[in-house]
């Protein structure tokens, strides 16, 4: 038996993706880890185990999902800010690709302690990495500079554009945070607590899922999960921008009518 959220419109002009028990399974959601490698609180989303490896429960995962996107369109339709996480190799572009896509945020490469919390620090990184920019393009003032010092400020603008291009326009606190690998990138998740920023997250059986407000139990490894997450996540983000770009202009016209 297949069970199906059909998506559609959940209240206002909300269009969420179609997602089945189907395609959780062909994108490999129900594998998590060896039963070595798991977290006890996890057992709740578990559905049972084969060949020492913690299948997770695809009927508790796919209405998690829909609450999850939910929330997200939400933020998104109050013109909320998102920053997407995940620093691991297998979800590093994804990560970047969907935020540049949908006009969000991202930290693909390494999560600087105080990215959240000391936003006064990360602040006068990316004012460093503004000046470098203009000046390694400014001929007037590279031509006093030797080689050896324009490849260390190049250097220099390399590592910090890795660490904080993603977030370099973010301003402050993000309204949501989205983080695909809650173990590798447990101390965004904690700033994010901290602060009191909502949290959705993938939750491999290995996860601690008391400090997700918005839990998405599944495989956080394979790249067809990974994927398959992005492209919810996508999708909802970009109905959200829509109904909002509509708002905004019926708000627009509504005060031209006015005047």
């Amino acid at each position: 038996m297949i069970f199906c959220f059909c998506g559609g419109r959940t209240g206002g002009n909300m269009d969420l993706p179609k997602i089945s028990i189907e395609q959780l399974l062909e994108a490999g959601v129900h594998f998590g880890h060896n039963i070595s490698r798991w977290n006890p609180k996890m057992e709740q989303y578990i559905f049972g185990v084969r060949n020492n490896i913690h299948i997770i429960d695809l009927r508790v995962t796919l209405p998690l999902i829909n609450t999850a996107l939910v929330k997200l369109h939400e933020v998104v339709s109050k013109s909320g800010k998102v920053l997407i996480v995940g620093t691991k190799k297998q979800s590093s572009i994804i990560v970047e690709d969907i935020a540049k896509e949908t006009n969000q945020y991202f930290v693909n490469k390494r999560w600087l302690g105080g990215t959240l919390t000391n936003w006064k620090t990360i602040s006068n990184s990316i004012k460093k990495l503004d000046e470098l920019e203009i000046l390694l393009k400014d001929e007037n003032a590279n031509s006093k500079l030797s080689k050896k010092e324009l490849l260390n400020l190049s250097r220099e603008k390399d590592k910090l554009l890795s660490n904080i291009g993603g977030i370099r326009n973010l301003g402050g606190k993000p309204n949501i945070l989205i983080v695909f690998d809650v173990v590798k990138d447990k101390l965004s998740v904690l700033e994010a607590n901290k602060l009191g920023v909502p949290v959705i997250a993938i939750l491999d059986t290995n996860a601690d899922p008391e400090l997700i407000n918005f839990p998405i139990p599944g495989n956080d490894d394979a790249i067809r999960s990974i994927n398959l997450y992005a492209e919810l996540f996508r999708l909802t983000i970009l109905d959200a921008k829509k109904n909002q770009d509509a708002e905004n202009k019926n708000n627009d016209v509504a005060i031209n009518k006015e005047l």
